[in-house]
């Protein structure tokens, strides 16, 4: 659960403007919790125990069978799918994968795969309709080997997929019309492929429970309203910090959800995402001496198992200061030199830190993030659960197809 030694504890600068932000953001939150309360915002249902999947406890069982699943998707229908498998991978026994654009070594990726035949098919996607996911079907269906294996998650209507779903008799898990794909996670979206990687689903549902708790309250409420006070200084640009690769997928969610959920008439976060020490030698000079338009926040992991030292054969005497040390203590010491140099030159962070790596963590982080983005929305009045602009790009690539 967040404590308050460093889960979310952030370094934003505490100016009279902050002061302004927290007063509004206390008054959007009580809002926000009103419409909790009262079931008045659909796409956060499935982050509480009490909503119900589409899908059976035999469902799970009959593909539960195979040793690989095989996921096609794009963005929301995907991403959360991909940020559950890395950050929970030392606990699943399956072999997960994900394709998740148009690549012209799909084929080669896929044959790569081992035992095929010991695989089953998962294709998400909302509409049904999207077409970067049709085509990697396309690409490398095959009715022989996904006869039985075809597991289809999309809205009930005329699409794609659930024609193609009743053609060849695959089972079908109803992505519900109300939730956004982005938003979709905790639904039968990530939560169905969760379960065929073994994970407890419930452990990951607490949004009932965290709205009671002072630390997480406080914690949320903070973050936003100092991201919202930098964001109206002009800080539009939220860069997350990684230092263990086991969270790149869990930021690329984030960076969907913000990015789609706040950048609309004008207004927004652009969210990115960098990786440390790596970025240290190429982003780094950027970030402390560039324009101070960006906010950080660092992903770091404290329960990481390190079997590496640095050879003794190559410490010489001007790094002598690496002699006996770990691989996680010298990454450690570089992400809190980082931090400290933000300190001095009053550059706004916050950290992260996970020490668990289970499902009642990273729950809580997806609700965190999702209750933030909904929150900063609200205090810029825009809609959080629409991507009016996207669909202008996807008309316009049929016209051209067409």
């Amino acid at each position: 659960m967040i404590k308050e030694d460093n889960f979310f504890k952030n370094h934003f600068n505490n100016s009279k403007n902050f002061s302004t932000s927290l007063k509004k953001t206390k008054k959007f939150f009580k809002s926000l919790l009103t419409d909790l309360k009262k079931n008045k915002i659909p796409s956060l249902e499935p982050y509480n125990k009490s909503y119900e999947f589409y899908f059976s406890k035999k469902t799970v069982k009959n593909f539960s069978k195979y040793q690989n699943i095989i996921i096609i998707g794009m963005g929301g229908s995907i991403l959360g799918t991909k940020s559950i498998y890395s950050f929970l991978k030392k606990k699943i026994k399956k072999k997960v994968f994900f394709f998740d654009n148009l690549d012209l070594d799909l084929n080669l990726k896929y044959k790569k795969i081992k035992n095929l035949k010991n695989s089953c098919f998962i294709i998400a996607g909302k509409s049904g309709r999207t077409i970067e996911t049709i085509i990697n079907l396309g690409t490398i269906f095959s009715k022989s080997l996904f006869k039985n294996k075809l597991i289809i998650i999309a809205q009930p209507t005329d699409n794609v997929l659930i024609s193609l779903a009743k053609k060849y008799n695959a089972e079908v898990i109803e992505h519900k019309e109300f939730i956004s794909g982005r938003y979709s996670v905790l639904s039968e979206t990530g939560m169905f492929p969760a379960a065929l990687m073994g994970l407890n689903l419930m452990k990951f549902k607490n949004l009932k429970n965290l709205m009671k708790k002072k630390t997480f309250i406080s914690s949320l409420i903070y973050n936003v309203a100092g991201i919202y006070s930098l964001n109206s200084k002009g800080y539009n640009n939220s860069v997350i910090l990684n230092y263990d690769s086991n969270l790149n997928d869990l930021g690329y969610w984030y960076q969907q959800l913000v990015a789609e959920s706040l950048g609309k008439k004008g207004k927004g976060i652009n969210p990115t995402l960098s990786f440390g020490p790596k970025d240290h030698h190429s982003l780094l000079q950027l970030y402390l001496d560039g324009p101070k338009d960006k906010f950080f926040t660092f992903l770091t992991s404290s329960n990481q198992i390190d079997k590496f030292k640095v050879s003794q054969d190559v410490i010489t005497q001007d790094m002598k200061f690496l002699k006996n040390k770990k691989l996680t203590t010298i990454i450690d010491a570089q992400c809190n030199a980082v931090k400290n140099i933000f300190k001095l030159k009053q550059i706004p962070f916050r950290q992260i830190n996970i020490k668990k790596k289970n499902e009642e963590e990273l729950g809580e982080i997806f609700t965190f993030f999702a209750l933030e983005t909904i929150l900063l929305a609200r205090l810029m009045n825009i809609n959080p659960f629409d991507q009016p602009a996207v669909e202008q790009v996807k008309e316009e690539t049929k016209k051209i197809l067409g």
